[in-house]
């Protein structure tokens, strides 16, 4: 069309021209300009801003709507943008940390960049353990997909316990493997180690003059791992990612009871007496008869999944992946403390009536007083996640993911010993 009167500030030809790496050309080439185009751009140009958000405003009244959809068909596109390439890697990683992980795959498939981060070994890693499923065995052997492309050994394992799970639902049926072997034989007789999936063992404790431990029955019934499990005299509880627990009789083998309500795996339960109180990745906890296989109360009020539980017959107290603890009335249904201080994952507890010991993936172990909710002490010392802990009267023993055993006197705070090796 010519030039026109130039502008000192930027124009949206400038920045069409510059996204497209070219001249400026016609959008229908086809239509000859009319004589005054060139005087009426100029006038355009004059006005000031207000003036021709005004002259806009009367020109889109008098358009048809042919016109007004050609409009929308060359500016749009000028403001689409591939806002995760253009945020830090560390917030797009955010972002995408927020997508299932099927939609994840599909990202990858977006373009380039978007596979790169889609590919990321801490984003499947957070994905695994959402899953709770544990390091892979080939963590540390990273290869190349193609060039750019790291293999990610947490999507490897995610994508093999995915393929797992259809199999196990819908794939084929083949014949049960049955070994037998000489209990004197150290020869494990299932190829690749025992089977861990829909079941669980019972294996009674050597004694020196007793020989190798042998498995004295074996509960069958459970369509998923088996993930956590209590037993008082021949009763037998376990919880599955099946999301029911069982109540079986160890002396027979059979099920009691298929405990239905959960809506996600059974991930912690704790016996006591004839109850037992469940806590699921669905961040709810239930409290069971194990007698009548009925469920007596549920508790709501975790927003992420429950990890471990205790149960004293009075008092209910979780910890969960929301970082607190909380103090439950089980027959109110009702959430009588919060307990916050930690800053990650709480793993595991102890209760003893009086006192509440919380394990965290922050590294930290704190001492709870149950009646007022507050913090006794701050254990600190371990450098990984405690997954583990004993407690009688007023000594602790903790085992940490860093490789040492820690015992402690919780009235004091202080650490006695540090076992190592």
């Amino acid at each position: 069309l010519g030039p026109c009167t130039p502008s000192p500030t930027t124009t949206f030809g400038d920045l069409r021209n510059a996204k497209a790496g070219q001249g400026r050309r016609r959008r229908i080439p086809s239509v000859v300009p009319p004589p005054e185009l060139q005087d009426w751009l100029r006038t355009f140009q004059r006005w000031s801003g207000p003036e021709k958000l005004l002259a806009l405003d009367e020109l889109i009244d008098r358009c048809e709507p042919s016109q007004i959809k050609y409009m929308m068909q060359v500016i749009e596109p000028q403001f689409q943008r591939d806002f995760i390439s253009l945020l830090p890697k560390e917030l797009a990683l955010y972002v995408l940390s927020f997508l299932e992980p099927r939609d994840l795959l599909r990202a990858a498939q977006t373009c380039r960049y978007w596979r790169v981060l889609a590919e990321d070994n801490l984003l499947w890693r957070e994905k695994c353990r959402e899953e709770g499923i544990e390091e892979p065995l080939n963590l540390r052997k990273r290869r190349l997909l193609s060039p750019g492309f790291m293999y990610s050994p947490w999507k490897f394992a995610f994508m093999r316990q995915h393929r797992i799970d259809m199999n196990w639902r819908s794939g084929e049926l083949r014949a049960p493997k049955v070994g037998i072997s000489d209990p004197k034989s150290p020869v494990d007789p299932w190829p690749g180690g025992a089977p861990t999936r829909g079941f669980s063992s019972w294996w009674p404790f050597p004694t020196p003059s007793s020989g190798p431990p042998q498995c004295v029955q074996t509960l069958v019934g459970h369509t998923g791992g088996v993930w956590s499990s209590q037993m008082r005299d021949s009763v037998v509880i376990s919880g599955s990612t099946d999301r029911t627990l069982k109540v079986w009789n160890a002396d027979t083998g059979e099920c009691v009871h298929t405990l239905y309500g959960h809506t996600s795996t059974v991930r912690c339960m704790h016996l006591h007496g004839n109850r037992v109180v469940s806590g699921s990745r669905d961040a709810t906890l239930r409290l069971w008869d194990i007698e009548t296989g009925q469920c007596l109360h549920v508790l709501m009020g975790h927003v992420a999944a429950v990890r471990c539980v205790q149960y004293d017959g009075h008092k209910v107290v979780s910890g969960a992946y929301d970082y607190t603890v909380k103090v439950w009335d089980p027959e109110s249904e009702s959430c009588t403390h919060t307990l916050q201080g930690h800053t990650n994952r709480v793993y595991s507890l102890q209760f003893d009536g009086t006192h509440i010991v919380s394990g965290s993936l922050d590294t930290s172990i704190r001492v709870w007083d149950v009646e007022s909710g507050n913090c006794l002490h701050t254990l600190m010392g371990h450098q990984s996640l405690t997954s583990g802990m004993e407690l009688r009267d007023n000594i602790l023993v903790s085992g940490n993911a860093d490789s040492t055993v820690k015992i402690w006197d919780i009235k004091t705070g202080q650490c006695l010993q540090t076992l190592q090796g």
